[in-house]
């Protein structure tokens, strides 16, 4: 029983459309019931909004395109001035009731040069007859441009007196798009994440042929089982699945375990995903840079190139600087006198620890340290001497605008600036090296 119905439209077509829009059913169906037929005047704007990766634009091209619908698509980050934006929405408009398919360019300044060429370009009898739709991908790029064109975009149909309707594509909410002095409020519709069951689907959906159906979708439950705690988005975890899969399948072309085993899978791709997953969203590495690290030999720990964030070009004293900045952070200040200090005497030791030290303080946290201990620390484990110039406290401050260390309280205390050091164990140990 297919779930999209609508007297408008040939059910074949439909079913056609449901099977290219999986688990987005309910959105499709909304969206038919408020286009209706193809004559009939809609909504003059449609507010369509969600995360990213949340089938957006994904939907609303295959729908307009399945459906054979007159419209325009446009990407407001392409088109980012309100005349490029407006040209080429004449452009397509051209291209959609001409039968040359060869349109000029031409000059719009204004809304209302718009307006008229609007007119005119939808004089052609195929255009009239149906509604023409005009999607704005990105449409919070519009807030960037001159304070009339979101609001003329949302009474476009009235300002025309055409059967258009406007769609707007977003990933922020109406009430921030909303203008001080009030506008046209739209139809507003919600596209929320998918689910994990959702994510398994449609992942599970186009499976390499050579394999079953079962085999990649008991990959992808794996694949999701790691990442689905840290990332959500369907065209990452596509661009995971994708990457991963060939290291997934290695025991079964070698034959050493067949497709139900498992265990000896999941025991051969978990280094992997591990290693995959310390670079989610990074791009560090191209795919096939990827690939072949993954049939080079050594441990998938070991492989080379992953982690470029850890090794990161500093000046000279800024390295010491943070590497002073991590050891006042993660060791106690009673610790300093026996670590830096080369004569620092009999050190009494004590059968008792507080009940908070027995933890390691890696897992507690960086703790904030004051400046003059970090100095102390810095002057400990440099060679040479260094003098407390100005070049050494400008130093400071570029760590703290790269993020590497964090200012702790205000310029302003009287005990002088405290800090943290927010870099991890492996960047420190490769600035040390």
């Amino acid at each position: 029983m297919p779930n999209l119905e609508h007297p408008a439209y040939p059910a074949a077509t439909l079913l056609r459309l449901e099977s290219l829009v999986p688990c987005r059913e309910s959105q499709v169906s909304m969206l038919l019931s408020i286009f209706g037929e193809r004559q009939q005047f809609t909504f003059s704007s449609i507010f369509i909004y969600g995360h990213t990766s949340s089938g957006k634009t994904y939907v609303m091209q295959t729908l307009l395109n399945t459906l054979q619908l007159p419209h325009v698509f446009v990407n407001c980050v392409e088109y980012f001035t309100s005349r490029l934006l407006l040209e080429e929405i004449l452009i397509q408009l051209q291209n959609c009731s001409s039968e040359t398919k060869h349109a000029s360019r031409m000059l719009c300044d204004t809304f209302n040069d718009f307006v008229r060429l609007f007119k005119q370009a939808v004089a052609s009898q195929d255009l009239q007859d149906q509604t023409l739709y005009i999607v704005l991908d990105r449409a919070e790029q519009l807030r960037e441009m001159e304070a009339n064109i979101l609001p003329a975009f949302l009474r476009l149909q009235e300002l025309t007196d055409r059967n258009v309707t406007v769609v707007l594509l977003s990933e922020i909410v109406w009430e921030l798009f909303r203008p001080s002095t009030g506008c046209f409020e739209p139809f507003t519709l919600y596209f929320p994440d998918y689910s994990i069951g959702h994510l398994q689907k449609i992942l599970s959906h186009n499976h390499p042929p050579e394999y079953s159906a079962d085999f990649y979708a008991a990959y992808i439950n794996i694949l999701l089982g790691v990442f689905y705690m840290v990332c959500r988005d369907l065209k990452e975890l596509q661009h995971l699945a994708a990457l991963n899969f060939s290291k997934y399948c290695e025991p079964v072309v070698r034959g050493e375990a067949n497709e139900r085993d498992t265990r000896k899978l999941w025991k051969n791709i978990e280094p992997h995903l591990k290693k995959a997953m310390q670079t989610v969203y990074l791009r560090e590495i191209s795919s096939s840079q990827w690939e072949r690290l993954q049939r080079a030999d050594g441990e998938p720990g070991q492989l080379k190139g992953l982690s470029a964030h850890a090794h990161v070009e500093l000046p000279y004293y800024s390295k010491f600087l943070l590497i002073a900045a991590y050891l006042a952070s993660y060791n106690p200040v009673r610790t300093d006198k026996r670590f830096f200090l080369k004569h620092h005497g009999k050190i009494k030791k004590t059968s008792f620890m507080k009940k908070h030290e027995k933890t390691s303080n890696h897992l507690l946290g960086p703790k904030p340290f004051p400046l003059d201990r970090l100095l102390a620390i810095l002057y400990s484990i440099v060679d040479n001497r260094v003098a407390p110039t100005a070049n050494i406290f400008s130093q400071i401050t570029s760590l703290v605008t790269l993020q590497l260390l964090s200012l702790v309280g205000h310029n302003d205390q009287l005990d002088g600036p405290r800090y943290k050091c927010t870099v991890s164990l492996d960047f420190i140990r490769a600035i040390a090296r």
